[in-house]
């Protein structure tokens, strides 16, 4: 199977279906980060920290694999200089859509997460990649590149899934059922059968295990500073015992 073409065709009908994530903010956020008052998110819910952030204005920001017309538009509008890479040309442009009726200055790269051979060496100074690994098998090439990229002294903010998430029954838990189901790490191509992974009504998906997502960054030579976790709100019965969501902040000494 492509792995690339299938999550490629699944986020471009997210778009079109309005999935939460591919919707553009509205001019009222915009209007807010403008006057300094803004905030963004990496995982489902909580805000990241606003003591993760330098001053913004004038720094150079990517927004790695974060395309849909949020957190590139809000850093934008604070001032950053701001490039949003993003796999899905349809997330892109709603990222395009809002920096010409914001009239924002905004690039947009159309590439994979773990191939930033675009930019040269120590191009930015912030990194914004939110929840987005769990559509690669193999995410230590996007911390190596990430940390190319970064200036130093520069900031790598990411979130990404508990692997616990992973090791349920999802039809189970639909009935509110919990049940054990898979060993970690997780992926769709390992324990879906071909008429599963032809009929899943979503992009392919892997769990990566915490020491490849936190450790990963530490061998890239990064050092982890900050750290918080995430819930659904609520939507998920996982909520109720553990977060699904873990965010970190990375500095490149």
């Amino acid at each position: 199977m492509d792995i690339i073409a299938r999550n490629i065709k699944n986020w471009e009908e997210k778009v079109r279906q309005k999935n939460p994530w591919t919707v553009p903010v509205d001019d009222e956020v915009i209007d807010n980060a403008r006057h300094g008052n803004w905030c963004i998110v990496l995982t489902a819910q909580k805000p990241v920290p606003a003591a993760w952030f330098p001053p913004v204005k004038g720094r150079r920001i990517l927004c790695l694999a974060s395309g849909g017309g949020q957190q590139g538009p809000i850093l934008a509008a604070a001032g950053a200089v701001v490039t949003v890479l993003d796999l899905s040309e349809a997330q892109l442009e709603q990222d395009r859509s809002v920096a010409r009726r914001e009239h924002l200055e905004l690039h947009t790269v159309r590439s994979s997460m773990t191939d930033l051979s675009m930019f040269e060496a120590e191009s930015f100074d912030i990194i914004v990649h939110p929840v987005s690994n769990v559509f690669i098998p193999h995410i230590q090439p996007v911390w190596n590149e990430a940390f190319r990229v970064l200036a130093k002294g520069g900031v790598l903010m990411s979130g990404f899934m508990n692997p616990v998430f992973y090791m349920f029954d999802e039809e189970l838990e639909k009935q509110g059922v919990l049940q054990v189901k898979y060993p970690l790490p997780y992926s769709d191509l390992d324990y879906l059968d071909k008429e599963a992974l032809e009929s899943k009504d979503g992009a392919i998906e892997f769990g990566h295990s915490l020491e490849e997502q936190i450790q990963g960054q530490i061998s890239a030579g990064f050092v982890i500073t900050g750290f918080y976790e995430d819930t659904f709100g609520g939507e998920r019965l996982l909520d109720r015992f553990c977060p699904s969501f873990m965010a970190t902040r990375a500095v490149k000494p």
